[in-house]
């Protein structure tokens, strides 16, 4: 690919980045990166993010905690001003974010694991990987001039923006199940990819992870205190401080060691804003949203300090890498692991995640049974044109996937057979 920037560009990209699967010709003002943002806001998958589970399902009956788009929208935000700073195209970096999520499936991380145990042996299931297919498949906008859907057609440099594990499921890391495409969305990876290094996220795909894990860490934790699953004076007690530690450790994975957490642990709680007691007060509630407020700032100030001090010359696509310091993941990932701890491993909700995986897994045996005859238009379609057992499967898996938390439920009551309660 040409090393030449392109004067009609942000500073720092070059034609080949504003190039689309299929050629398009526009009038208007808008530049080719804006005109991506659009069509990602104004697409059915965008949509139904506003009824798809953040950590908090919004079936729960808990009206005021994130949701998919909500979170997205923070994401975006995050990542719109990462970019003002770095100097990389706002508008490539915030449409990363607002895609990042379109592949979810209904329930969250709990429905991807639903839909990757059944799609095993015929390409598992990963909801990165689907926002690929979404954006470059089943959003319809544009298709090839032999009538194939290319989705929403966007720019090269935002589909690689917008892909956080540039690889496929076979050359996943050892341990990680994370990939970013499947195999029959092969050939438009490997054009989004073109001239990129192997496995080697771009920088904009660096700072959409980066954003989406600021937004994650604090904004999960602060629903999670709100909705009352998460205690303050139980976090600011010493006693069981050194369990809250290791539990975090472990659901780390082992990235970091008991001391470095507990470390980290301890600069977030010397935080001014730092809540002990939550009695759901507007001052409380004040001081919540400045704890999350000043978490945000410090995790992006100290990556954008790092990362302009490692690199010398334009960051755009390839010129460089985000920095994140250690002590910033540290506190990130405390953030996390006390919300695991506290919400996604507690032992009350896991009941609620099986039956919510069990109705998935049922509609998903259902909808096989059936046939194209219960599927809308567009996947009934793929799954008569398939030409093999695992095409097939994966008509109905992009079905399940599309739907949102509700209609799932909705959709397994109506095909299943079981009656409203």
């Amino acid at each position: 690919m040409s090393t030449v920037a392109d004067p009609a560009l942000p500073s720092g990209y070059r034609g080949e980045d504003a190039e689309r699967f299929a050629p398009e010709t526009h009038s208007g003002a808008r530049s080719d990166f804006a005109r991506d943002r659009a069509r990602v806001l104004h697409s059915s998958g965008w949509r139904r993010l506003a009824a798809k589970t953040q950590v908090l399902s919004p079936t729960s009956g808990i009206d005021f905690a994130r949701n998919r788009l909500t979170h997205s929208l923070e994401v975006a935000q995050i990542g719109r001003e990462l970019a003002v700073s770095l100097g990389l195209s706002q508008d490539i970096v915030d449409t990363a974010c607002l895609a990042h999520d379109l592949g979810h499936p209904p329930f969250g991380h709990n429905g991807e694991r639903a839909l990757n145990e059944w799609a095993e042996g015929f390409g598992g299931f990963e909801g990165n990987a689907q926002t690929l297919r979404i954006l470059t498949r089943l959003e319809p906008k544009r298709f090839t001039p032999e009538g194939e859907s290319i989705g929403l057609n966007l720019t090269r440099a935002t589909l690689d923006a917008s892909c956080k594990y540039p690889w496929a499921l076979e050359e996943a890391p050892a341990g990680s199940a994370k990939f970013g495409y499947l195999a029959d969305d092969a050939e438009v990876f490997d054009w989004l990819r073109a001239g990129a290094p192997d496995r080697h996220k771009c920088a904009e795909a660096q700072v959409m992870d980066l954003s989406d894990d600021i937004a994650y860490s604090v904004h999960d934790f602060e629903d999670a205190i709100v909705s009352e699953h998460i205690d303050p004076a139980i976090l600011t007690a010493r006693s069981g401080h050194a369990s809250l530690i290791r539990a975090v450790a472990e659901w780390a994975g082992g990235e970091f060691s008991s001391d470095e957490l507990g470390a980290a642990f301890d600069r977030m709680s010397r935080s001014a804003t730092w809540l002990t007691s939550w009695d759901g007060s507007r001052r409380d509630q004040a001081k919540l949203k400045n704890f999350t407020s000043d978490m945000i700032g410090r995790f992006a100030r100290d990556s954008i300090k790092a990362t302009l001090a490692a690199t010398s010359g334009p960051l755009a696509r390839y010129g460089g890498d985000v920095v994140v310091p250690r002590h910033v993941e540290a506190e990130i990932a405390v953030l996390k692991g006390i919300v695991a701890a506290f919400v996604m491993q507690a032992g009350r909700r896991q009941p609620t995640y099986r039956r919510q995986r069990s109705l998935l897994t049922e509609l998903l045996h259902t909808l096989w049974e059936s046939g194209p005859s219960q599927l809308e238009p567009a996947y009934a379609a793929d799954f008569r044109e398939a030409g093999s057992e695992a095409a097939a499967r994966r008509a109905i898996i992009d079905q399940v996937a599309s739907l949102t938390d509700q209609s799932a439920i909705a959709w397994y009551q109506r095909l299943c057979q079981v009656p409203l309660v």
